[in-house]
């Protein structure tokens, strides 16, 4: 007697690389798509498994090829890494090949005192946890998820080097790392033998750290780089521009990188400015706010969420539109300067 449903199984849109661009990281043999799926929301344990199932297949069957987790992803931590392997073995087995999967390990993730940070200990038992969860034999890119001040670089990077030599990751990077922290880790890994193939920093229009020195390092070692939150979670968008709807980030009390605090009358202002320069363009602000970081010739590849396909959809749809004029870029400069 059958007792369950049987399984579906999916097959990828034969004409997913039609569309999407690809881009070389750095100077290494890898091209990343010009957009990439971050799991850090929507793939918890609470999170509808269907839906996240439903943008995964989306995101493939239109050319996204990476995605990216960590360890602490979730609600709960580990759970986005669950999710995933378990989509993972349900549709993508026979893609793996075509797939670039990454994940981290460096924020709080188990008590006591070897469950966060740079230590060897840590990052390689992270590592070793996150495959299990996702039941993949290797991550193609392992990430040191942000500075350790307590431990020496050079162990952190030894670490990397280890999990790369040990067949646990292909690759390494780093993450959240400043300039200088930056360099100095370029510089061990490569007298090590494992070069760092890229870095994942914070970038939008509200937030330009990177281009105070980060740009012209990762340029001139030929490091790749893939920016997330290019959308301020969810400001650079016309959600707000009527006030903070109940079902928004901003309105959920659980949510501690966005709160009402960040949404004030004179970034509101802001974001109407740059609302009226997307329509001008034919875009919407946040198919304009992601178009603006892949702007910037230091950046790889734009790290996009979504909690639903249509988002992602949608976001597919900026890559018919990556140019500014030079009038659209001083008129975005000016308003970001006021």
């Amino acid at each position: 007697m059958i007792t369950h449903e049987p399984t579906s199984h999916y097959v990828a849109n034969p004409e997913r690389y039609k569309n999407m661009a690809y881009e070389r990281c750095g100077r290494s043999g890898i091209q990343l798509p010009k957009l990439s799926l971050g799991l850090w929301q929507n793939f918890g344990a609470d999170d509808p498994r269907s839906n996240a199932r439903n943008m995964l297949q989306t995101a493939f069957d239109n050319g996204i090829t990476h995605f990216d987790l960590a360890n602490n992803y979730g609600p709960h931590y580990g759970a986005a890494e669950s999710t995933f392997g378990s989509i993972y073995q349900q549709d993508f087995t026979p893609y793996r090949d075509e797939l670039i999967i990454s994940s981290k390990a460096g924020y709080d993730m188990w008590p006591g005192p070897y469950g966060m940070g740079g230590s060897r200990k840590y990052l390689v038992s992270s590592c070793d946890q996150s495959l299990k969860r996702t039941g993949l034999e290797y991550f193609d890119i392992f990430y040191h998820h942000c500075m350790d001040p307590d431990t020496p670089l050079e162990e952190t990077m030894q670490a990397l080097d280890y999990i790369v030599r040990s067949g646990r990751a292909l690759y390494v990077g780093i993450s959240n790392y400043q300039p200088q922290q930056t360099q100095q880790a370029v510089a061990i890994l490569r007298q090590l033998g494992t070069p760092l193939l890229i870095h994942q920093p914070r970038y939008n229009m509200f937030d330009r750290w990177i281009e105070d020195g980060l740009t012209d390092v990762l340029k001139a070692e030929g490091v790749g780089s893939i920016v997330f939150s290019p959308l301020a979670q969810g400001v650079l968008t016309d959600k707000y521009l009527n006030g903070i709807p109940d079902d928004s980030r901003a309105a959920q009390q659980h949510q501690i990188y966005l709160a009402d605090k960040d949404i004030t009358p004179a970034r509101l202002a802001k974001v109407q400015a740059l609302n009226d320069i997307a329509k001008q363009r034919g875009q919407s602000l946040a198919q304009m706010a992601i178009a603006w970081t892949l702007n910037n010739d230091a950046v790889t590849t734009c790290l996009i969420g979504a909690s639903r396909p249509a988002q992602i959809l949608d976001s597919v749809n900026t890559l018919n539109k990556l140019d500014f004029s030079e009038q659209e870029l001083l008129a975005i400069n000016n308003i970001l300067k006021e």
